[in-house]
C-alpha cells in the first residue's frame, strides 16, 4: 500500500492519457458494448470468391450436370480479458486530509486539495483501466485462457492485421505508400464504409505535411489534417498515443466494438469492496473486456515506417 502525500494545487493529470481509439469502440464503462457469456466469443464468419471471370459454358454442357462446387466459410474468434485495479486507503489518511506537505502559499485555497483519498484513488485507478483498455484494443497479443492459471489477452485490432499490410521498410510516410495501402485494402475488399486513420504524434504531423496547405491569410499559418479525401473514401484522421510510432492503423470504425462479460448482479466496469483489512479499506475496480473487430480484412495498416 502507498499513499501519497496531500498537497495543494490544482488538479492536473499529466502523460499520454487520450483514449481515442476506445471512445470509438464504445468506451470504457460499456455503454455502447457488446455482450457475450464466454471468454472467447467470434468475430466473423469470413467467405470469399473466387475471382472474376467469364464462364464459357455450351448449351449441350448447360443441359448435363456439372461439377458442383462449395463455397467455404472460416470463423474468427477473439476473447475478453480481466482488467483489475486493487485500492486500499488507511484509515488514518482518509481522516487526516487536511495536512499538507510542500508548499502552501497564503492566497493558495483549502478547495484544491483532495479532500477524499479513497475517491480520488477510484477516479486514478478508472483511468489506468482506460488507458490499459486503449492499449490492449490497438496492440493486444491473443491469448485464450486455457485454464485458471492462464491468463485471457483480447487480441488488438493492429496485430490482427494481416491481409491488408503494407511494409513501410523504414521508409518516411508518404502518399505513395498511403495509396499502396489503400489500393491493397480496395483489392482485397475493404468496404470503406467509415474509415479513420489512427497515428502517433510523429506521423500526424507527417500526414499533415502531406495532405496540408497553408491558408491564404498573412495573419493564420499551419495546418491539422482531420479529413482525408482518397479515391475509395473520406478518411478520418485522428491522433491515438497508442499507437506504435511506426505504424499506421487505417481501421473502419463501422465493424469495431468493445465487448463485455457482465459480471451477474455487478456489472461491466465496477467498483466492489474487498473487506475490512485491519485499519484500512480495501476495494477493487474490476471488468472484463475484448474487442470485436469484425473482418480483418477490412482494416490495414502501414508498418515499419521511419520515425524520425
Amino acid at each position: 500500500m502507498r499513499e501519497d502525500l496531500n498537497y495543494l494545487g490544482e488538479l492536473f493529470l499529466v502523460g499520454a492519457y487520450q483514449t481515442p481509439f476506445l471512445n470509438m469502440a464504445g468506451g470504457v464503462g460499456g455503454q455502447n458494448s457488446k455482450v457475450t457469456r464466454s471468454f472467447q466469443f467470434p468475430i466473423a464468419s469470413p467467405w470469399s470468391l473466387t475471382s472474376a471471370s467469364q464462364p464459357a459454358i455450351t448449351e449441350a454442357a448447360s443441359v448435363s450436370s456439372n461439377t458442383a462446387t462449395t463455397v467455404t466459410r472460416a470463423q474468427d474468434l477473439n476473447t475478453v480479458q480481466i482488467f483489475q485495479e486493487t485500492i486500499e486507503v488507511s484509515h488514518a489518511k482518509l481522516s487526516t486530509y487536511g495536512e499538507i506537505s510542500g508548499l502552501s502559499s497564503t492566497d493558495t485555497t483549502a478547495d484544491q486539495m483532495v479532500k477524499n483519498e479513497l475517491e480520488f484513488q477510484k477516479m486514478a485507478h478508472m483511468k489506468q483501466i482506460a488507458i490499459d483498455m486503449d492499449y490492449s484494443f490497438l496492440n493486444g497479443a491473443y491469448q485464450a485462457a486455457s485454464d485458471a492459471s492462464t491468463a485471457a489477452k483480447t487480441r488488438g485490432i493492429i496485430t490482427a492485421c494481416s491481409t491488408n499490410t503494407v511494409a513501410a521498410s523504414s521508409a518516411t510516410l508518404s502518399k505513395t505508400l498511403i495509396d499502396e495501402l489503400l489500393r491493397t485494402m480496395a483489392g482485397n475488399g475493404s468496404v470503406f464504409e467509415n474509415m479513420v486513420f489512427f497515428v502517433n504524434a510523429f506521423q500526424k504531423q507527417k500526414l499533415s505535411d502531406i495532405y496540408g496547405y497553408a491558408p491564404e491569410d498573412r495573419n493564420v499559418g499551419g495546418v491539422n489534417i482531420k479529413q482525408i479525401e482518397t479515391d475509395f473514401a473520406q478518411i478520418g484522421v485522428v491522433y491515438a498515443p497508442n499507437i506504435p510510432a511506426a505504424t499506421l492503423l487505417c481501421a473502419d470504425m463501422n465493424y469495431v466494438s468493445a465487448v463485455t462479460c457482465p459480471v451477474p448482479g455487478k456489472g461491466t466496469l465496477f467498483y466492489e469492496d474487498l473487506g475490512q483489512t485491519a485499519a484500512s479499506q480495501k476495494g477493487q475496480m474490476y471488468g472484463q473486456f475484448g474487442l470485436d473487430y469484425g473482418p480483418e480484412e477490412y482494416h490495414g495498416t502501414l508498418t515499419g515506417l521511419a520515425t524520425s
